[in-house]
């Protein structure tokens, strides 16, 4: 359904531009004090994997939980047949900053089994975080090592944006220690005076045959953006067009980047 909307979305004259590998699906900018849409362009409603940006929902959690303590406890180690294609940086000892910036799988699988399903349930369901299924590939039992990373779990723009706004105010029901730490973790850019904290995610369609499609991978990028007195979220979705070597998280990251000052005007001038 999505891949068949994007053609429709280029045609509405898309924010982020088509790139010679990647499409927009939705890109979304909200008003974090008032919860106005500014922007809404593209299919922000369909749901999909999170992927790698459910490790901020993750960090709330084992925040509030006390299985994580600060940027830098606890430290975990590496451990073999952990996943590894992360390269040299994942087969470091791991902290929750690394965590967070080098985006480590296997990280994020200690917290869920410490965590377990039916307590990621209790906050997912708490956050109003997608579809708030832990349970894994049908039949395998792996909901606790990937049901985030395109398998059951499923949140659309527009939830995505909802749960932000909750971070960023405090009104997310964890303590405002867990919420605080979390966003102190997040990735830090300064862009046209705005001070943006965000997190990429990429994942791959899995086909009936269990193999991945490369060619068609999710590229997230969500977070929000402070300057002066305003405070906007932002959320922007991609599919790719053809396999690259680039992930299409990081690549949907630089589009945002580059457009936000262009981007941000157009959220503030919207009418209200």
């Amino acid at each position: 359904m999505l891949r068949l909307f994007v053609g429709l979305v280029l045609l509405l004259s898309p924010v982020l531009a088509r790139s010679a590998e990647a499409a927009p699906v939705c890109t979304l900018v909200m008003n974090a004090q008032s919860g106005a849409v500014l922007l809404e362009e593209g299919d922000c409603r369909s749901a999909v994997t999170p992927a790698s940006t459910f490790k901020v929902a993750l960090a709330v959690m084992a925040f509030d939980a006390g299985i994580l303590q600060d940027a830098h406890h606890p430290v975990m180690t590496y451990r073999a047949g952990d996943p590894d294609w992360g390269g040299a940086a994942w087969k470091q000892d791991i902290d929750p900053e690394r965590w967070i910036r080098y985006s480590v799988v296997w990280y994020s699988q200690r917290l869920t089994h410490s965590l377990g399903a039916a307590t990621l349930t209790r906050y997912g369901e708490a956050f109003g975080y997608g579809n708030v299924d832990f349970s894994g590939d049908p039949g395998y039992d792996n909901g606790l090592d990937r049901a985030w990373i395109a398998s059951s779990l499923k949140i659309s723009p527009s939830q995505q944006a909802a749960f932000l706004r909750g971070l960023v105010l405090g009104t997310l029901p964890a303590s405002r220690d867990a919420m605080a730490k979390t966003r102190g973790l997040l990735e830090q850019n300064n862009v046209d005076g705005w001070l943006m904290r965000g997190k990429t995610g990429a994942a791959y369609p899995r086909r009936a045959d269990r193999s991945f499609d490369y060619a068609h991978g999710w590229g997230w990028y969500v977070g929000w953006a402070e300057r002066g007195d305003d405070a906007l979220v932002f959320v922007t979705l991609t599919q790719s067009e053809q396999r690259s070597k680039q992930s299409p998280g990081n690549r949907t990251r630089e589009a945002l980047l580059a457009q936000w000052p262009a981007l941000s005007k157009r959220a503030l001038n919207a009418p209200r």
